[in-house]
């Protein structure tokens, strides 16, 4: 088969799998949004469903835009692997080149700003706190979205039992905190019985204990990513060099 021909097939392999899961998303975010009737009823099925799960129906857009994006590299790495185009292996080294950079500067955000985002994070954890304690019990929407992470997570706040502290709930419940904060929902919730972790500690438990998968992933996708676009490269030298 030869170099150039080996290049060619991996090339369109490659891209064929990336065209054909950009498709799938794209018909899911598509449905998502077109059958919206169906979508809400089949959630509103669901026993003891929060009503915020029709909610859900925004990520369609997001489904719509990766799956257009995820279309649009695998359409020109397949056919300009194919047809042997120039400029579309030009296009397709350039928009991968961009969605690398952006990976790689959000990368570097995260380790520059890290100081910053845990100053953010505190005062998100603030507000959020201060949100239960105003609102819970007393705004079906709050409530819950509240009562959806936690049954979810299985966790108690944003940092523990104390956020409900004086929130409606509390005080219309004889200072009973959630279910969701005891191990056994028999047994009245109060501060004693009140053990379950808070959903923010829970969450970076999460990811600490996945953090080498995360890492793992990352750097996999980083690595197709400049063997895609080392790839895409060699065959358009190759292909200028067969026309001149």
């Amino acid at each position: 088969m030869g170099c150039f021909g080996f290049l060619k097939v991996m090339m369109f392999a490659f891209n064929g799998i990336i065209f054909l899961a950009g498709a799938a998303i794209l018909g899911v975010g598509i449905w998502v949004k077109v059958d919206s009737g169906s979508v809400l009823g089949f959630l509103q099925q669901i026993d003891n469903a929060p009503s915020e799960l029709s909610q859900l129906l925004n990520v369609g857009y997001l489904l719509i835009a990766v799956g257009a994006v995820l279309l649009i590299i695998g359409f020109l790495g397949c056919c300009g692997a194919v047809k042997e185009s120039r400029c579309m292996l030009l296009m397709f080294f350039v928009i991968v080149l961009v969605v690398f950079i952006a990976e790689v500067a959000g990368a570097v955000v995260i380790l520059v700003f890290k100081p910053l985002a845990e100053e953010l994070i505190n005062k998100l954890g603030t507000e959020a706190s201060a949100s239960i304690r105003k609102d819970y019990g007393k705004n079906s929407d709050v409530t819950g979205l509240w009562n959806a992470t936690m049954d979810t997570l299985k966790c108690c706040g944003f940092n523990n039992y104390t956020d409900f502290t004086g929130s409606p709930f509390y005080q219309e419940n004889s200072n009973q905190y959630p279910p969701q904060c005891c191990p056994s929902h028999d047994s009245p919730c109060n501060s004693t019985a009140a053990t379950i972790s808070g959903c923010f500690p829970k969450f970076l438990k999460l990811i600490d204990d996945n953090s080498v998968v995360i890492v793992a992933v990352a750097l996999g996708i980083a690595v197709l990513e400049v063997c895609a676009m080392v790839v895409s490269m060699t065959l358009y030298c190759k292909i200028g060099s067969k026309t001149d």
